[in-house]
C-alpha cells in the first residue's frame, strides 16, 4: 500500500528506487508494475536487500 501511494504521487517517467528486505517483493514487485503498467527496468539481489527500480507509466 505504501508503494502505490508513493507512486501515485509521481509523474509519468519518474523513477522510484525500492530497497526491501522481504523476498516476497520478488514475486510482487514485478505484478505490481505488470498490472499498473509501470516499467521495472532494473532489479538487483544483494544478501538479504532487494533492490528495483521502476519507472512510473501513464
Amino acid at each position: 500500500m505504501l508503494l502505490h501511494n508513493k507512486v501515485r504521487d509521481m509523474a509519468a517517467g519518474e523513477l522510484l528506487r525500492i530497497v526491501a528486505t522481504d523476498p516476497s517483493t520478488q514475486r510482487d514487485i514485478p505484478k505490481f508494475c505488470t498490472f499498473l503498467g509501470h516499467e521495472l527496468v532494473a532489479q538487483q539481489v544483494a544478501g538479504e536487500q532487494f533492490e528495483y527500480i521502476i519507472r512510473k507509466g501513464n
